[in-house]
């Protein structure tokens, strides 16, 4: 895959995730602050507005404003950078790895974009069956999963792939 299809693939995914997650969490805001958590599927899925000043599950919202920004704004968005430049420079990255990658840019971009414009994160989904609950997430987190659940796909895909090439190549016709 060339850099204009990288660039290509990477825009389109960036902004269908950063839009479909922006979008979501200005619903939330406008129909959930302030109300009660709603139940769906014998509370199996919750929409439960919160804000998250900190990183996955809160981490790192008790920190001064100063080191809670310089975390979770600026170190990330280096990491995305890099990430990103790392992707686009990467000749042999197969299809769904590319697309993990996107993924991850995206929710993470998305997050960063609520960090700097309302200093902190909306979350407004969870799941759970009984005791045994998520966190409340939001469509970039989704998104991050999305991206690391292909990352791993194309790992497995890849290593299956090379422990059967040996046996393939020594077979005769």
């Amino acid at each position: 895959m060339n850099l204009s299809q990288k660039g290509s693939l990477l825009a389109v995914v960036l902004s269908a995730c950063v839009g479909c997650d922006q979008v979501t969490k200005r619903l939330a805001i406008s129909t959930l602050k302030d109300m009660r958590p709603r139940s769906f599927l014998d509370n199996t899925f919750r929409l439960e507005y919160a804000e998250n000043r900190g990183a996955f599950l809160g981490l790192g919202a008790s920190l001064p404003l100063g080191e809670r920004h310089a975390l979770l704004i600026v170190a990330t968005s280096l990491v995305l950078g890099l990430l990103a430049a790392f992707v686009c420079l990467r000749k042999d990255l197969r299809p769904l790895d590319l697309a993990g990658y996107a993924f991850i840019l995206a929710g993470g971009f998305s997050n960063i974009i609520d960090r700097v414009l309302a200093g902190a994160v909306v979350d407004f989904m969870n799941v759970g069956i009984g005791p045994f609950r998520t966190g409340i997430f939001n469509v970039a987190d989704m998104t991050i999963m999305t991206g690391l659940a292909c990352i791993v796909l194309a790992h497995v895909r890849s290593s299956r792939a090379a422990a059967l090439a040996p046996a393939t190549a020594n077979r005769r016709p």
